[in-house]
């Protein structure tokens, strides 16, 4: 890490003190494989400088607007972990706050819009950002659809095939879709939504389409969510559309040995037999080309209607 990445780092428009640089977040097993990363290194990750390193500018239009969820680890890997929602009284003034409902109250979330933001959480051992699906003005009506395939052991390639099965449906619905290496286990499938349906509407959808993919192939993908109960079936996760719920934001680090991001993919990418989900690190996810792999997805998201009524179609032996 540059000498640039310890106490007081520009970021933006304004400094931010970072307090440990270099705590040892991320440790090294010794034999290389995993390499070893601390807190300076996580914030030379985020932060925006005048280079072309820098995954802000590529991740701060991903995370506006949305609530976040923080996952932090003040001891890094090896310590407590702590999944934040609510805002600390101690954080700066200057950091977007939104608040939102809950079950018995509201809860306070912090909205990340700037770098500086990025770079203060940094200093927080926040080392993943999960969002929202939904945005801070209207939290109870998503405007991203998330599948997310779970793989039933260390393989990847079934990933791949589950994939292509579900990008090739999603077509047929006239949803355009992209794929994200999650930087854990899995693969994320990102719909943009118009934002005009309610989070129940959004996840029955997901539950169905889900649901008629596994009747596809049977034998091969499961929307089980008992694990007893997959076998060697990959799992079509569709949780993550129920309210309050986060999926883990691109070009996020993740909070496994080696510091692997979650990072956006081209399909062509997806055709590698190379490829797995923590494919890129702390160390070279500024590498990956992020000018191109989601340019797939519109600008403005596409409404479920005519998505609804041809899933239903191909439910019932009609389409």
């Amino acid at each position: 890490m540059t000498p640039d990445g310890v106490g007081p780092v520009r970021a933006g428009r304004r400094t931010v003190r970072t307090h440990r640089p270099d705590k040892v977040l991320f440790p090294g097993d010794g034999d290389g494989a995993a390499k070893e990363y601390t807190e300076a290194d996580l914030v030379d990750c985020y932060r925006s400088v005048a280079c072309s390193r820098s995954v802000a500018p590529y991740l701060l239009p991903l995370l506006r607007g949305r609530p976040l969820m923080l996952e932090r680890h003040p001891d890094g890997l090896g310590g407590p972990r702590f999944m934040q929602k609510n805002t600390p009284d101690h954080y700066p003034d200057w950091i977007e706050r939104a608040e939102v409902a809950k079950e018995d109250g509201t809860v306070t979330h912090v909205v990340c819009g700037d770098t500086a933001t990025l770079v203060y959480l940094a200093d927080q051992a926040c080392l993943t950002l999960h969002r929202r699906l939904s945005r801070t003005t209207a939290p109870d009506r998503p405007d991203r659809l998330v599948i997310d395939l779970g793989p039933p052991g260390t393989d990847f390639a079934p990933v791949r095939e589950a994939a292509r099965w579900a990008g090739d449906l999603l077509d047929r619905l006239g949803l355009p879709t992209a794929p994200m290496t999650t930087g854990s286990r899995a693969l994320h499938l990102v719909v943009a939504l118009n934002g005009r349906h309610g989070v129940d509407e959004v996840h029955a959808f997901a539950r169905d389409l889900a649901d008629l993919l596994a009747a596809e192939h049977p034998g091969r993908l499961t929307t089980a969510v008992r694990k007893d109960e997959r076998g060697d079936r990959l799992f079509l996760d569709t949780g993550r559309h129920a309210y309050a719920q986060t999926a883990v934001a691109p070009y996020t680090v993740r909070a496994r040995p080696g510091a692997p991001v979650a990072v956006p993919i081209t399909w062509d990418q997806l055709a590698d037999p190379a490829l797995d989900a923590r494919r890129w690190t702390v160390a070279d996810a500024v590498d990956q080309d992020r000018s191109t792999p989601w340019a797939d997805i519109p600008a403005r998201g596409r409404s479920l209607g005519p998505a609804r009524r041809r899933l239903d179609a191909l439910r019932s032996g009609t389409g």
